[in-house]
């Protein structure tokens, strides 16, 4: 079955520039211009990816973001020309999965689809059968069936990056991993561009741990992060 994505930005340029690349990828395209447009296309139920602009008429990308994940996990892109790190962090809270910065390469952009999409089927299940597992250390427990991790006995939601760098992370512990290294852990594809966006994954990860940043994922100055062993 076709992969459908859809883009919702009120910039016609950019919709057209990414239908145009996309459906040269083979991929079915859907188009929205505001934010109220995006929610009625996602209701159809058959998107399997959604490109999202903050800056929308009607309905501003968050809010759109806040109301499709009530009842949609597909995965979502956010693209946008805020480029800070509250805005960035923001966007991972509500649950997107990648977050791209205006003006960027519609290259960069296909390839994030290809390597959300590819990690999206995998967890479903429709690429190859998920043998689910526990892991252990420290007082977590990671259970990678149901996405769920358990500090001393408390349950905490993971979206599916946070899942795959817990399972990094934890199936390592001691080792140091670059941002390339996890980029391509986590998104599945090769390491593009020099961004901030694993900073701010790392650290949206860090404040569901524990108020403290550095208990469990540390930074090692000029290399990368590692989780503690003890």
């Amino acid at each position: 079955m076709m992969d459908k994505i859809l883009i919702a930005d009120d910039e016609t340029e950019i919709r057209s520039l990414l239908k145009l690349y996309l459906e040269n990828e083979g991929y079915a395209v859907a188009e929205a211009g505001d934010g109220q447009e995006a929610l009625k296309i996602l209701a159809g139920g058959d998107i399997s990816l959604c490109l999202l602009d903050v800056m929308m008429p009607e309905m501003d990308g968050f809010h759109v973001l806040k109301e499709m994940r009530k009842n949609n996990n597909i995965p979502v892109i956010i693209i946008s020309a805020r480029d800070t790190d509250p805005d960035k962090i923001l966007g991972l809270d509500l649950g997107a999965d990648d977050y791209m910065i205006k003006p960027f390469n519609p290259l960069e952009a296909v390839a994030r689809v290809r390597s959300n999409l590819r990690r999206f089927h995998a967890l479903k299940g429709d690429l190859q059968p998920q043998t689910g597992k526990i892991i252990e250390l420290l007082d977590l427990k990671l259970d990678t069936e149901a996405c769920i991790l358990y500090r001393q006995g408390e349950k905490i939601e993971l979206t599916s990056n946070e899942l795959k760098m817990m399972e990094l992370f934890m199936e390592n512990p001691g080792k140091v991993f670059t941002k390339e290294k996890i980029y391509e852990y986590v998104w599945g594809d090769t390491y593009v561009v020099a961004d901030n966006n694993i900073m701010v994954a790392i650290s949206k990860l860090r404040s569901k741990l524990c108020d403290d940043p550095s208990a469990y994922i540390r930074t090692v100055r000029g290399l990368g992060y590692r989780m503690e062993k003890e």
